[in-house]
């Protein structure tokens, strides 16, 4: 992925990440535990998890790699529990359904001796983790932040859909509220939408319905963004504003191609992490150097200039 920032702790690489240079000397089992499809951005997930599992088993014989999916926090607290006790595996990558409520879990599998990465949405508590990988959620909301002020020229009236509450979501908030601190731009009102489209309409359509006037609107993913644009559309307000989301989303991505008035822009967040997330913990059983510390891809701005290098038509997200 283009325009990768890496923060390193103490994060040595093989120089070709997904090539071997080192036989595991024994084998080893890698649990995956990432949300279930509930929206667009974790389809993606599942889709590039299953595709770095076919490429790292053929690639490493020595390691297997089992999936497991939960559709909720409480469910993925248990797979995580059948991880230890039945599968015996020697490291685990999680992308908390919630950071709250999979803390504790993950801690306990951490006092079992396991190798832990964590992806995207961070526990509650730092230093459980050995690696944790994840998108510049802070540098999304301040990306996202000062586009719409230097569009709106400083001065105009915004509404704001948040995520699933977690400490991504409170970063892309903070990093979105910094950059618009100082001007005139003033946030009627701030709702979470769970990163999920039905609940975009909903919230959007509780915002047209309050608010005469809305210059713009910080719909921070993707799949909000799908929800606000139908709300839009059917109460007819279009032309009154337009749409900031996130993630990179191909619907979202061709309509930055094609200069949608309503959707100008978008920023980078990737479901292809956990692929990363993946070849990172391989490293740590096949390279000669430590992989532990942080890995943090960038969020560049999507722009009708660059769109086309973010867009991938055979990506189910």
């Amino acid at each position: 992925m283009p325009h990768i920032k890496k923060t390193l702790l103490a994060l040595a690489v093989s120089a070709a990440v997904g090539v071997p240079t080192a036989a595991t000397a024994q084998e080893v089992t890698i649990g995956v535990s990432i949300p279930a499809a509930t929206h667009g951005w974790t389809g993606g997930v599942n889709f590039h998890a299953e595709q770095a599992k076919e490429r790292l088993e053929s690639l490493y014989p020595d390691i297997e790699i089992t999936i497991s999916t939960a559709s909720n926090p409480g469910e993925q607290a248990n797979d995580l529990e059948d991880l230890v006790s039945q599968r015996d595996i020697d490291a685990l990558v999680v992308l908390p359904f919630e950071s709250g409520p999979l803390t504790d879990p993950v801690r306990r599998v951490k006092e079992e001796g396991v190798f832990v990465t964590v992806v995207d949405r961070g526990l509650d508590q730092e230093g459980i983790e050995d690696l944790y990988v994840a998108g510049n959620n802070h540098e999304l909301g301040r990306v996202s932040g000062e586009y719409i002020r230097e569009r709106l020229d400083g001065e105009g009236e915004i509404v704001v859909l948040r995520g699933i509450p977690t400490v991504i979501d409170d970063e892309r908030v903070q990093g979105f509220q910094e950059a618009i601190e100082g001007s005139g731009i003033e946030i009627l009102d701030m709702q979470h939408a769970n990163w999920n489209r039905d609940d975009g309409f909903e919230v959007m359509q509780d915002f047209l319905a309050r608010f005469d006037d809305i210059d713009a609107v910080w719909a921070q993913d993707d799949d909000i963004a799908l929800g606000v644009i139908e709300a839009v559309r059917q109460a007819e307000r279009e032309d009154e504003l337009f749409i900031v989301g996130g993630a990179g989303m191909k619907d979202i991505i061709e309509r930055v191609m094609e200069g949608d008035d309503l959707v100008p822009v978008d920023v980078l967040y990737p479901p292809a992490m956990i692929a990363t997330a993946m070849d990172l913990t391989v490293q740590h059983f096949t390279s000669n150097g430590p992989v532990v510390g942080e890995y943090i891809l960038g969020s560049p701005l999507i722009t009708p200039e660059n769109a086309e290098q973010y867009y991938y038509p055979d990506s189910p997200f």
